[in-house]
């Protein structure tokens, strides 16, 4: 919640006001870049740094981000407390923002990738910069800003392409809102407008493409028809990231909030949602074992199920109507909670 206020004063307060904060550690600056880009972390088989164990502030952010090469090993060390300076923070946006393909944003291509975004004045040697928090927010708000300006020729794949495997391993369906994008990671949502008519799509990137030079996304032929005629071939487009599908309502395009506490000790890996959508499958996960005792129904019915699932282990529930549920979970010590899920159904539609 904290970085959540502070992202919204700084739109404001001017940002010179801020020059004499204090230096970010590493760990703060990581996680509020994390977090800026509602992506999700899964559980990494064992820790990547040797001074962030599981238990601490932002463990399987870090991993799961240093598992994906958005962190380097640095030999092992990730040094939390220490200072932020600018060459990693804009590292980091940068990897986070998937400008580029990952063997292509190396901390020597930095100057390439200024030129491109003109976020920070490069002058020399950038690492000699400490960030603060208000100076990296404003580096998030000023890139994000600028990606979202850009201009991309989108075009659509369709019959050729229907019933074959896609990048990540699903069947590519042209009838489903999806697109292929190079470098996004598979399930980001991303909105879409065609600049020439201003009609959007909210798209979620399951494919990697294409690949052909000038063209920045391939939608799905479905996705394509909603915001032009499929006889144009290519449209002009505008993108905006919204974050990954299991942090974003499709159907309102806002941020999911999540119940992630069972107890202090026991936590869910996403949590319960405080609201859902009917028909979409929930699957919860924690650190310990933990037990679903029942649920409760929109109707007041009460359905018991004693159901134990492992730390390895996922328990699924797809919500069949509208209205309020309740889930009663426990510890396997006798401790229990009830986590209440407000479901509704879909009423936004993508197209405008």
């Amino acid at each position: 919640m904290r970085r959540v206020i502070l992202l919204l004063i700084v739109f404001v307060l001017p940002f010179p006001l801020f020059a004499e904060e204090p230096i970010l550690t590493r760990r703060d600056g990581f996680l509020l870049i994390w977090e800026s880009i509602r992506r999700p972390s899964e559980e990494v088989n064992r820790p990547k740094f040797t001074d962030i164990q599981e238990g601490d502030e932002g463990f399987q952010e870090i991993s799961y981000a240093a598992d994906r090469g958005i962190l380097d090993d640095d030999g092992g060390y990730f040094i939390p407390e220490g200072k932020l300076m600018m060459d990693d923070a804009l590292l980091w946006l940068m990897r986070t923002r998937n400008v580029a393909d990952l063997s292509d944003m190396q901390k020597e291509d930095l100057p390439t990738m200024l030129q491109k975004y003109p976020i920070f004045d490069y002058d020399g040697d950038i690492s000699a910069f400490g960030v603060s928090q208000f100076q990296l927010i404003e580096l998030i708000r000023t890139l994000d800003t600028m990606m979202m300006e850009e201009v991309h020729n989108v075009s659509y794949y369709a019959d050729y392409f229907h019933g074959k495997g896609t990048a990540f391993g699903e069947t590519f369906d042209m009838y489903d809102i999806t697109a292929a994008h190079r470098t996004m990671p598979v399930n980001t949502l991303v909105e879409v407008t065609n600049i020439e008519n201003q009609k959007k799509i909210t798209v979620r990137i399951n494919d990697r493409g294409p690949y052909v030079d000038g063209r920045d996304m391939d939608l799905s032929m479905a996705a394509f028809e909603k915001i032009a005629d499929h006889s144009q071939g290519v449209l002009r487009a505008r993108f905006k990231r919204l974050g990954d599908e299991e942090l974003i309502d499709v159907c309102t395009n806002t941020v999911r909030r999540y119940q992630k506490r069972i107890t202090n000790d026991v936590r869910f890996h996403r949590g319960i949602p405080h609201s859902w959508n009917v028909y979409e499958k929930i699957s919860l996960g924690a650190n310990r074992w933990f037990v679903v005792r029942g649920v409760t129904y929109p109707d007041g019915s009460f359905v018991r199920m004693q159901d134990y699932v492992g730390p390895k282990d996922r328990f699924h529930f797809t919500p069949s109507k509208e209205g309020d549920y309740i889930f009663k979970i426990g510890t396997i010590d006798g401790r229990e909670r009830e986590f209440r899920m407000e479901v509704h159904g879909c009423t936004t539609t993508n197209d405008s």
